[in-house]
């Protein structure tokens, strides 16, 4: 196989498991000028034909996430539903109102 049927193969697997919605954790970035903080979560927009995961992340930010350059996870079960019970909770606590 050569290199460009591989790396086409290689972006194919990203698409396939980290569909648009797929929620990850940063680990670590190597980016020298403005790299996301470690530990910042954020929802995969779309994976492009190069394997790029394009990301917006929980703190407004929308850098990319290049596999084999950055560390990075899925959020396990666990970690979904208290992000979905947070959300719940803040949903049920309602805006603050002041008089």
């Amino acid at each position: 196989m050569n290199e460009w049927e591989r790396l086409r193969r290689q972006a194919q697997r990203y698409k396939e498991n980290y569909p648009p919605g797929t929620r990850v954790m940063l680990l670590s970035m190597e980016d020298p000028w403005a790299p996301v903080p470690s530990g910042t979560r954020g929802t995969v927009e779309v994976v492009d034909d190069i394997g790029q995961l394009h990301m917006k992340w929980d703190n407004g930010r929308t850098l990319a996430l290049v596999p084999g350059e950055d560390s990075f996870r899925k959020l396990t079960d666990a970690e979904l539903r208290e992000e979905q019970s947070e959300s719940i909770a803040e949903a049920e606590e309602g805006p603050a109102m002041e008089m």
